[in-house]
């Protein structure tokens, strides 16, 4: 082996070892931090609701609300993204001429740059009173149904999973629509061709060839895209509206703290390091709960790619 190639592989290898290195180092850090918190709290804190570490001698916190909404708030931008993501992925490659589609693609991922900050703004002070007139129908309306019931935050109606939950599919569409357009656009030529040489009509070429040759992609897509979500920070705090003496109920209309904005919104309680602990454990489980997403998958594209 030449000197340049030997130098170069163990350039590769190195920084591979050490983004795998510094991952675990941060697992650690997170778990040290955390550990005289755990040992101070007087609740439990995979179930306990409530959130009380002002004073560092008596801290009884737990994760149960804050896993709740935060699970609660990505998969509604879920539900809402993956098909917009999957129709615009689909016109790009199937439908749009070449002179459209790519102006249009470089719009979408365009979206991906905007900072988090605007979108919170943007969510609760223009959106938010948009849709207001028709989040209250729903809530009238299908009150009857848990999904739909009148929330801890009540009668507001802005600051709720319901707006976040759409706000966070406009910022992770860029990611899903990406990824899953660079899948389709990998189909297979010539089975595109032969299913039009039999007669297939545009959507049934897209049905039986590109669906099924990208569906994994599109699943992984899906998930990285969860994973962005999970992790949001600054859009939610600025937008979910926090209860008062009531806990999450599992109604679009709560308001409520994602683990990423109950840190981020109370950063003035880090001067104490036991106090600080308490949140450093919430970012452990974030940590832990968006790793094994991203990990999932990247295993699903793996599996396709191979």
């Amino acid at each position: 082996m030449r000197a340049g190639d030997r130098i170069f592989q163990n350039l590769t290898t190195g920084s591979g070892i050490f983004v795998v290195a510094l991952i675990g180092l941060i697992g650690i850090f997170l778990v040290i931090q955390a550990i005289p918190a755990l040992r101070a709290n007087k609740a439990n804190f995979l179930f306990n609701h409530g959130w009380s570490t002002n004073d560092p001698a008596n801290m009884a916190f737990g994760i149960a609300d804050l896993a709740e909404v935060t699970v609660a708030t990505s998969v509604v931008a879920l539900i809402i993204a993956m098909p917009i993501s999957l129709g615009i992925a689909l016109f790009l490659t199937q439908y749009a001429p070449a002179r459209l589609a790519r102006p249009f693609a470089y719009v979408v991922d365009l979206l991906a740059a905007v900072p988090s900050i605007i979108f919170g703004l943007w969510g609760i002070l223009v959106f938010a009173p948009a849709i207001e007139p028709f989040s209250h129908w729903i809530n009238e309306t299908f009150s009857w149904f848990p999904l739909f019931a009148p929330g801890n935050v009540a009668p507001n109606v802005r600051g709720t999973i319901f707006t976040a939950g759409i706000v966070l599919a406009v910022m992770i569409l860029p990611i899903i629509t990406s990824l899953s357009r660079e899948v389709f656009e990998r189909t297979p030529r010539p089975h595109i061709e032969g299913a039009l040489a039999l007669g297939a009509t545009r959507w049934e070429v897209i049905r039986t060839t590109v669906l099924p040759f990208g569906k994994a992609g599109y699943i992984g897509a899906s998930m990285l895209g969860l994973g962005r979500a999970l992790g949001e920070t600054i859009a939610l705090a600025v937008i979910l509206l926090i209860p008062q003496g009531r806990n999450f109920d599992w109604s679009l209309f709560d308001g409520g703290a994602t683990f990423a904005s109950k840190i981020a919104a109370n950063y003035s309680e880090f001067n104490n390091p036991t106090s600080a602990g308490a949140y450093i454990a919430a970012g452990l489980v974030l940590f832990v709960l968006t790793f094994l997403v991203n990990f999932g998958a990247r295993s699903i594209i793996a599996k396709k790619g191979d």
